[in-house]
């Protein structure tokens, strides 16, 4: 048996133990690589360390840790109010302008990881205070970012425009870009449709939760279901309620604490007042921003230092903050890409395309690449698998069988869309940050709808696309 093959029935076998057994996927992923990589391919031990996503590893914990620490200092909260003022309380048009926005920044040509990096914590801000579904902000968020992914000058539009160009074939870069925002704008309203869009707009800002139940729900993220409203002398198992008061189950200002940290509960008619530290820490994600999209500083590294710096102003107000890191998700995550990466090494990526090409119908084959892309890419970088099937194609689409503007367009499209899948970095992200919903939860039904993207997108893109020919 080829290293190649054994290493796809690896794979396979993973997910089968993962969902039969309580054992984190990434784990396993980690052994098959090690096993896979040593005994079928003879990779040597640095080789296969080498395909550990470093720099995704640094992503997911810098961003968790700051945004752990805005959740606790109310800093998050704080922007929930502001954006809700903005939209003048109509909590309907808030998945809407997350989407907007995540479109507009890509488009502009910030990664669509560094913007789903930056806008989810605050989407799930919106989701979990006025009890927008999870899945509903946290999609709007990754079919945003990927809306708008495919601009003249974007990361991945830039990558696609410029291998059709080396290669000689004709391209369009409004075709690409509108291919992409059409498929994902379209995902968007079936998201929106799906996970309770239509009952938002009978709802305003004045039916969110009550102060009560933010305490509860903060008191039940450390500590499992335990709350601190209507507790006597205001203390609840393992937390307590402090600098406001407890009466007749209300709480009125101040600040609930555990073990895992303290979350802010403002108090009546402060409206849209900053303490200092809420400041320095807004000043902190305005500074992440600037610096990721403006300077190209790493992601990662400046959101670690930004929530170090926050941490040693206020060490005891950011406490616990390291421990809320999804520290399970960061190793199912880059043990999963990990062997992804070995399976690019060992050149089982390059094996399935080759075998792919060689079929000879057209259609088929344009249908069979598009899910390569697609199947590929939710578990590994888009930009590298673009990277790698476009110039694949090339030989493919020389031959004038197929429209290369279309072909290009639903490949992009293919390998793009499925960046919901929680092994994605975007998909991650939203893993690592979710509010609202049980993370657990929440990863089950992020895999299931990221499977049926997986199945359904690259279909329709090579049915919309490819097979009408009206694209040369």
């Amino acid at each position: 048996m080829s290293a190649e093959l054994l290493s796809i029935l690896a794979l396979i076998l993973m997910f089968v133990v993962a969902t039969a057994f309580p054992v984190n996927l990434g784990a396993l992923a980690l052994v098959g690589a090690f096993l896979v990589g040593t005994l079928a391919a003879g990779m040597g031990t640095d080789d296969i360390l080498g395909a550990f996503p470093g720099s995704l590893f640094v992503i997911l914990v810098g961003v968790t840790l700051l945004f752990a620490i805005a959740t606790n200092n109310g800093t998050v909260d704080w922007l929930v109010r502001a954006a809700v003022h903005l939209v003048r309380g109509r909590i309907v048009a808030i998945p809407l302008v997350i989407f907007a926005i995540a479109a507009l920044l890509t488009a502009v040509g910030a990664p669509a990881p560094a913007v789903a990096a930056i806008l989810a914590p605050i989407a799930y801000g919106f989701a979990a205070q006025y009890k927008i579904h999870a899945l509903l902000i946290g999609l709007m968020v990754a079919h945003g970012t990927q809306a708008g992914a495919f601009s003249p000058i974007s990361v991945l539009g830039g990558i696609v425009n410029g291998v059709t160009k080396e290669a000689g074939l004709p391209s369009s870069n409004l075709v690409l870009f509108l291919s992409s925002f059409a498929f994902n704008a379209a995902a968007a309203v079936i998201v929106f449709l799906m996970f309770g869009g239509p009952a938002l707009a009978r709802r305003t800002a004045s039916d969110g939760p009550s102060e009560e139940e933010v305490a509860e729900e903060a008191l039940a993220e450390e500590h499992g279901g335990a709350s601190g409203a209507g507790v006597p002398g205001g203390t609840a198992p393992g937390g307590t309620v402090s600098g406001g008061t407890v009466s007749g189950g209300t709480v009125s200002g101040g600040t609930v604490s555990g073990g895992g940290g303290t979350a802010t509960i403002a108090r009546p008619g402060t409206g849209l007042r900053l303490t200092a530290h809420q400041a320095l820490t807004l000043a902190g994600i305005v500074g992440l921003c600037a610096g990721v999209l403006a300077f190209k500083l790493d992601l990662g590294l400046t959101a670690v230092t930004i929530a170090v710096i926050l941490s040693l102003t206020s060490p005891k107000a950011n406490k616990g903050a390291v421990e809320r890191v999804a520290w399970p998700t960061v190793l199912l995550i880059c043990g999963v890409v990990t062997y992804v990466g070995v399976l690019q090494e060992i050149g089982t990526i390059d094996w399935v395309g080759t075998h792919v090409a060689a079929i000879g119908v057209p259609l088929v084959v344009a249908l069979l690449i598009c899910y390569v892309g697609g199947v590929v890419s939710a578990f590994a970088s888009t930009v590298g698998i673009l990277g790698a099937l476009v110039p694949l194609a090339v030989p493919f689409l020389s031959q004038g069988t197929l429209g290369p503007i279309a072909m290009i367009a639903a490949l992009s499209v293919s390998s793009a869309i499925v960046d919901v899948s929680p092994f994605s970095t975007t998909g991650a992200l939203l893993v690592a940050n979710v509010r609202g919903m049980d993370r657990d939860v929440f990863y089950r039904k992020l895999l299931g709808y990221g499977a049926a993207v997986v199945v359904i997108g690259p279909l329709a893109a090579w049915a919309l696309l490819v097979v009408p020919g009206w694209l040369g």
